[in-house]
């Protein structure tokens, strides 16, 4: 349960760097802060899952496995972006950039086979 809460308090502050620099991710540190606290620290998770403008769409995800389209093709964007700077920073080191593209296509995959919210 101490190793749980730790990694949760360690993921919630590297989520909360995403709040301020851009191009660092938020929730995805938050849905594992949040699944950290889930046995660890229940009010820790319910204050995570209080958070306005993250805490619905973490909690759908956790609880029910559903993104919001506007989270889909946010991801999807954010994925495809990444493919692009992989391809111009790794260009001519074809192992690697095969590796970078194989696991964004991955996660682009995944992203969109999660089932929509309804609303």
């Amino acid at each position: 349960m101490l190793i749980a809460r730790v990694l949760g308090f360690l993921l919630l502050g590297l989520g909360a760097i995403g709040i301020f620099l851009p191009v660092w991710p938020t929730t995805i540190f938050w849905i594992g802060a949040a699944l950290c606290f889930a046995r660890s620290s229940p009010a820790m998770r319910d204050w995570i899952y209080g958070r306005p403008g993250f805490g619905p769409p973490i909690r759908s995800f956790i609880e029910q496995g559903t993104l919001s389209r506007k989270s889909k093709s946010g991801a999807i964007f954010g994925m495809a972006l990444a493919s692009g700077i992989s391809t111009a920073v790794l260009w001519g080191r074809w192992a690697w950039l095969a590796v970078a593209l194989a696991l964004i296509a991955c996660g682009m995959a995944y992203v969109a086979t999660r089932p929509s919210d309804p609303a």
